[in-house]
């Protein structure tokens, strides 16, 4: 089996790819530092040696880095089981008076990634009329708030581009969910001083992942939404 994870080498990206490799599928990662990228693939290589990993370092904002990417996985793996759209970035603010091309720089992140790399990987999908495409979106998808700005907009457009990706594969047999998670203990929370059970841990969102692609080939969920117990901070 294999699966295909963006954003990879720290957070819910690092936690999903450790939990898959774990379970035994050949892993195509991507991230931005080169160094993040090497050390990761050969930790992963090192502990499982009987499988094939994929590593590259790929900027997100750019079109072609990202389509380059998703043709070297299909070159090296043939075909795709899992599709796991995580890369995004967070960049607080108000529209009124956040920098310029702040909108540009978190949907080219956070939504042009996903679109161009299921766009990638989608035709090998069709043809073996299977498959599962996870997109990483955010209570932030769904609740606007002072000091999400151009962030939130991002965010909003990729769960509709979930939503409009599921109404086009429901004839296939390829599943797409939208992962909506709360307040995440990750590194985009810098030295926060808040308590640890304000958060999610990032191992539960990557749990998730992998129980909802368990369930049943004709069953899908279309939208995850998790929260903190404590809800949203």
């Amino acid at each position: 089996m294999n699966v295909v994870i963006t954003g990879a080498t720290k957070g819910i990206g690092l936690a999903t790819v450790e939990l898959f490799s774990k379970a035994g599928f050949q892993v195509a990662f991507c991230a931005r530092t080169p160094s993040a990228v090497a050390d990761l693939k050969k930790s992963l290589e090192t502990r499982y040696p009987e499988r094939r990993f994929i590593g590259e370092s790929v900027d997100m904002r750019q079109k072609e880095a990202v389509k380059a990417f998703g043709k070297s996985v299909l070159a090296q793996f043939g075909t795709i089981d899992i599709l796991i759209n995580n890369a995004g970035i967070f960049l607080p603010g108000a529209i009124g008076k956040e920098d310029e091309d702040t909108l540009e720089t978190l949907i080219e992140t956070n939504v042009y990634s996903a679109y161009h790399l299921t766009r990638t990987l989608l035709p090998a999908m069709l043809l073996q009329d299977a498959g599962h495409i996870f997109n990483m979106c955010s209570i932030a998808s769904i609740t606007a708030y002072p000091t999400g700005g151009s962030y939130s907009i991002s965010k909003f457009a990729l769960l509709g581009f979930s939503k409009v990706l599921r109404e086009e594969l429901k004839p296939s047999r390829i599943r797409v969910t939208a992962l909506l998670p709360g307040a995440t203990l990750t590194s985009a929370w810098g030295e926060t001083t808040l308590p640890a059970d304000r958060f999610m841990a990032a191992d539960d969102i990557a749990q998730t992942i992998f129980d909802v692609w368990k369930l049943g080939k004709t069953t899908v969920v279309e939208e995850i939404l998790i929260r903190p117990q404590l809800g949203d901070i």
